[in-house]
């Protein structure tokens, strides 16, 4: 067998291994964008066949048309204004701290950066009954502001990968920039956030990706349904005191995913580079 044949061998096996792996992956999505246009009712009972005997759009319709006179554009508008707002705050303001780790000199600082650090391992059911006292001193309860507020004071995880773009970047352009008379904020602006945006672009990517989804802080924090983003709205579907309408169910979780792909394809290579490139390159 010549070389070229077991190349070619060794290709097909990996695109075909690769094709398998996608499918399984790709399974879920595809069995819930069906059953989006099955009748509730054969949701279950024709669950192995993924084309519907009969195509029922009426799900998004009936859906959209939400709960209490509440339609879902209300559900999509609050969930957009939560991750739009929480997703400013924690890349901005993450660079803002990874900056002044890595480049300015105060007292404390290796004891903060490592109880920053501390703070990731804490999982949020060891601070979420403190953070809802907390909260509830301030009156915040029912509002956006337990939801947007604490990512305006950083992302952990963010800071820690911005450091690392910012200690590749050579001082020297900090101290040429001091010489033509910029202070510590003009550097920032005009040398380290330029060179850090692959960075940012990461944090904004996997940001959007974690409020869009999150379920647990709305449900603890939000009691009025005006105010519900998506994934609580969902939730709303599921009653076990009467007919759960699968249905609309599968239809609104199929459209709530798509803002989540099409950011994705748009940006999924400043996720690669964000995570594998410094933050200068030669």
């Amino acid at each position: 067998m010549t070389y070229k044949r077991k190349k070619l061998i060794k290709k097909l096996i990996m695109h075909f291994c690769l094709i398998i792996f996608t499918a399984v992956m790709l399974y879920p999505l595809i069995w819930m964008a069906s059953s989006s246009l099955k009748e509730s009712s054969q949701v279950f009972v024709d669950a192995h066949h993924l084309i519907p005997e009969a195509w029922n759009f009426s799900n998004y319709a009936d859906g959209w048309a939400g709960f209490g006179g509440i339609t879902f554009a209300t559900f999509f508008k609050n969930s957009f204004i939560i991750t739009t707002l929480a997703t400013i705050g924690s890349v901005v303001f993450s660079a803002v701290v990874a900056y002044g780790f890595s480049r300015i000199n105060f007292r404390g600082k290796k004891f903060w950066f490592i109880v920053m650090m501390l703070t990731m391992m804490l999982p949020f059911e060891m601070v979420m009954i403190p953070q809802y006292i907390m909260f509830s001193w301030f009156q915040w309860i029912d509002t956006y502001l337990p939801l947007i507020a604490p990512s305006f004071f950083g992302v952990p995880f963010f800071i820690f990968l911005m450091m690392q773009f910012i200690r590749t970047i050579p001082r020297e352009l900090d101290q040429a920039a001091r010489i033509d008379g910029c202070n510590t904020i003009s550097i920032f602006f005009r040398i380290i956030v330029p060179l850090i945006v692959p960075a940012m672009m990461t944090a904004t990517i996997f940001s959007f990706y974690w409020r869009w989804d999150d379920f647990m802080a709305p449900l603890i924090y939000l009691q009025t349904p005006e105010k519900y983003p998506l994934s609580l709205a969902l939730k709303l579907f599921s009653d076990p005191n009467s007919v759960t309408n699968w249905g609309g169910l599968f239809a609104m979780t199929t459209l709530s995913l798509l803002p989540i792909v099409v950011i994705f394809f748009i940006f999924q290579r400043y996720i690669v580079d964000g995570i594998s490139t410094s933050g200068l390159k030669g």
